[in-house]
């Protein structure tokens, strides 16, 4: 299992550091194609935490619905930079988060199926997703106070425009419980 682990994070890592991310032939975004009715719950993130709240309602959910859990970082590539660029400072602080909720999901026997997408926003990277890729429910994190989380506006937008439930966590004023970069960098 922790070679498993391992042998994803290198590959995710080659991934965003080479500038590549499932070439379009590779993507499955078609449920035919996912087998059938399988769920997903995509649990998006960017910067270097994540919700511990929303992981955990993430994860919860996946194992009464029997759902695959994907995790999915969302990396911003500035407009001086092609969007294929290569982002080994993202990839460094994406790798560690997308392995801390893989080892979590496994834990509880949940298959996890980790993405990365490039945009030039946050909003812009999980628009992209969200158009790739068939998921049944998304599991946010409203941003509260400067934490990690999705501001008012995004959240708008993706209740707006997406095609799935959409489901927003806000912790509680005293809840700073964030799955982070640093916290499993003992891993790599």
């Amino acid at each position: 299992m922790v070679i498993a682990g391992l042998v994803l994070a290198a590959v995710l890592a080659l991934g965003l550091v080479i500038g590549w991310w499932l070439p379009p032939s590779g993507r499955r975004p078609a449920r035919a194609q996912r087998g059938g009715d399988t769920r997903r719950i995509l649990l998006p993130f960017s910067g270097e935490a994540l919700s511990t709240r929303a992981l955990d309602a993430a994860i919860r959910l996946a194992l009464a619905e029997g759902a695959t859990l994907m995790p999915a970082y969302l990396a911003t590539v500035p407009l001086a930079l092609p969007l294929e660029a290569a982002m080994p400072r993202q990839a460094g602080l994406a790798l560690p988060v997308l392995e801390a909720v893989e080892q979590r999901a496994s834990r509880k026997g949940i298959p996890t199926d980790c993405r990365v997408s490039r945009g030039r926003t946050r909003r812009d990277a999980l628009r992209r997703l969200v158009a790739e890729e068939d998921v049944d429910r998304i599991i946010v994190a409203a941003r509260r106070n400067g934490d990690p989380g999705f501001t008012q506006d995004d959240i708008a937008w993706l209740l707006e425009s997406a095609q799935a439930e959409v489901l927003v966590l806000r912790p509680g004023p005293d809840d700073h419980r964030m799955v982070t970069a640093k916290a499993v960098r003992g891993y790599f």
